[in-house]
């Protein structure tokens, strides 16, 4: 099943993990038969649907069962684990915070909110150097994600469009993609830079908070690691034509440049072509 669905990844350097942590997925590439990214994106999907529809909601989505997205560059090996048991108690928390306690209770009843509040702040007393390396836009890509990326970083890959449907024929290596990967001082540095602009241009508000979130974010990870943005199954959403005539980046650089040198009415003109590209896929949640 194709969730529609874009991340941003850290893939933090083996060799620079904690020895547990190392050992433990040092012994999951050693198993080989490592699944290609689009069939772990197609699992962690699958995983998530089926603890949604359950009856009451399942919030125990396997946690005993997880596993990483693997990058091998210039001789290292870098993994960026799934922890999606952790990720699912984190999006909850944000959704009931966005929610009158009477209407989050209709989702998810209090005892089994509160139960997976508790293991959650378990993890954290216990876990508290163990970053989650994945973020999770569903139908859109938020615009302070193409500040860390330049538009000669992109990887496009036009694979066959799937529909979406359970059981469609898309768990091969070669599937339809458009990546963004780079290291993250140069992540940290574009997230810095597009801050201070934004800051000097604006104070505060919208653009700030959430450049400011993201670069707390990256400082949670070791300096060597690689970072990744994917549009996942948002390319399935796309044709061709307009997936390969993506600039989302390169305008929001654009955007950022053209801001710094005092060029407002440009910076908006840049911004708002990539807001409206955005806004118009993510209404297709509402479709019917």
């Amino acid at each position: 099943m194709t969730g529609h669905a874009a991340y941003l990844r850290v893939y933090q350097p083996l060799a620079a993990l904690p020895d547990d942590e190392r050992a433990r997925w040092q012994a999951y590439l050693d198993g080989g038969s490592i699944p290609s990214r689009p069939v772990l994106m197609a699992d962690e999907h699958d995983r998530a649907v089926a603890a949604t529809l359950a009856m009451p909601p399942r919030l125990d989505v396997g946690s005993g069962c997880d596993q990483a997205y693997i990058r091998h560059l210039d001789g290292l090996t870098y993994v960026c684990p799934w922890r999606l048991q952790v990720r699912t108690w984190e999006a909850l928390t944000d959704f009931r915070a966005g929610l009158p306690d009477e209407l989050s209770e209709a989702f998810v009843p209090a005892s089994v909110a509160e139960a997976a509040e508790m293991e959650y702040d378990s993890w954290l007393a216990n876990h508290p150097d163990d970053a989650v390396g994945i973020l999770t836009s569903t139908w859109q890509v938020p615009v302070s994600w193409f500040a860390l990326f330049e538009a000669d970083e992109r990887r496009l890959v036009l694979g066959r469009r799937r529909s979406g449907a359970a059981g469609a024929p898309a768990r091969t290596g070669l599937d339809r993609a458009l990546v963004y990967l780079t290291a993250m001082s140069r992540a940290r540095r574009r997230a810095a830079k597009a801050l201070a602009v934004v800051r000097r241009a604006f104070a505060d508000g919208p653009a700030v908070d959430a450049l400011e979130e993201l670069a707390r974010w990256l400082e949670d990870f070791h300096p060597h690691s690689l970072v990744e943005l994917d549009y996942g199954g948002l390319v399935h959403l796309l044709d061709d034509e307009t997936l390969s005539e993506d600039t989302s980046v390169a305008q929001i650089a654009e955007s950022l440049e053209s801001l710094a040198n005092g060029d407002v009415e440009a910076a908006s003109a840049a911004y708002a072509q990539v807001l409206e590209r955005w806004r118009r896929l993510a209404a297709l949640e509402h479709a019917n």
